[in-house]
């Protein structure tokens, strides 16, 4: 298997520990948080959805592609009015699609980009669409498990375990 395959399959497989862990849940218990945390399941989905769809925007077109839309810091952890776990899960998915197709056409992933003028960045780094991939993982891994224990304190259900 290549490095392109390994990422898809992991990305994959992440994703749909996520997915997994909103199953057969209510739009109310979608919002609910059920930590002190500001987290919800539903504006878990909303978040690695919008990082994912950022970060990729950068790895083709750098940081101004990445920062054409603005951020609700705040609002991309929560379900708005009006949102549903269904129509944020069709939003993933089709973030999703997009990324795997960018996976497989783009031409090199050595391909790399200055990183957004932040100060979490080292000034003046540079990421590769390699990077961007691997934090992408890392992300949807991490956000994975913020969900079931989010989900575990909702109703015990476990993703794992």
């Amino acid at each position: 298997m290549g490095e392109r395959e390994d990422f898809a399959e992991t990305l994959d497989k992440h994703r749909g520990f996520l997915r997994y862990t909103v199953r057969d849940l209510t739009d109310e218990q979608a919002a609910r948080r059920t930590t002190v945390s500001e987290l919800c399941l539903g504006g878990l989905i909303k978040h690695v959805t919008g990082v994912e769809a950022r970060w990729m925007r950068f790895a083709v077109g750098g940081a101004e592609a990445m920062n054409r839309e603005a951020i609700d810091w705040a609002g991309q952890f929560r379900m708005a009015e009006g949102e549903t776990l269904a129509g944020l899960l069709a939003d993933y998915e089709r973030v999703a699609r997009e990324t795997d197709e960018l996976l497989r056409t783009l031409p090199d992933l050595d391909l790399a980009h200055p990183l957004p003028s932040a100060p979490w960045f080292e000034p003046g780094a540079t990421w590769s669409v390699r990077r961007v991939l691997l934090h992408i993982v890392a992300e949807t891994a991490q956000h994975a498990g913020h969900a079931d224990i989010i989900r575990e304190s909702l109703d015990g259900q476990k993703t794992m375990g």
